[in-house]
């Protein structure tokens, strides 16, 4: 019974910090939306956390990817740059990740906005 029961605690001790990891982890495939002027603009986000780095691009259709810069990860907050395009406008974004939901704000010329991704299946 002993045998059982620390089998059953190592168990545990080994898979919940994978577990709690998988929740609050940038890594993957993402639904991006956020509401703009002229509607809401909607994007597939790739991001890969490497350590305190955060890797990604926003496919944002018709042959628009933008690649994000000055990315960090900071637990469950991810911070970076996106440049919209050849436009020389560039979102200082970030946001907070619980789970499969990410919530955060864009600022650009002045103007904050709210988005939010849900991670694809």
């Amino acid at each position: 019974m002993k045998t059982r029961i620390f089998a059953f605690l190592i168990t545990i001790l080994f898979t919940l910090p994978a577990t709690l990891y998988a929740q609050d982890s940038a890594d993957g495939v993402w639904n991006f939306v956020m509401a703009g002027a002229n509607g809401d603009v909607t994007a597939v986000v790739d991001l890969y956390a490497d350590g305190a780095s955060l890797i990604g691009q926003f496919d944002l259709g018709d042959g628009r990817v933008w690649p994000i810069s000055n990315a960090q990860v900071n637990g469950p907050t991810i911070s970076f740059d996106l440049e919209r395009g050849d436009s020389g406008v560039v979102y200082e974004m970030s946001a907070t990740i619980d789970g499969d939901q990410a919530t955060g704000t864009a600022k650009a010329m002045g103007t904050t906005r709210e988005w939010s991704m849900t991670r694809a299946r």
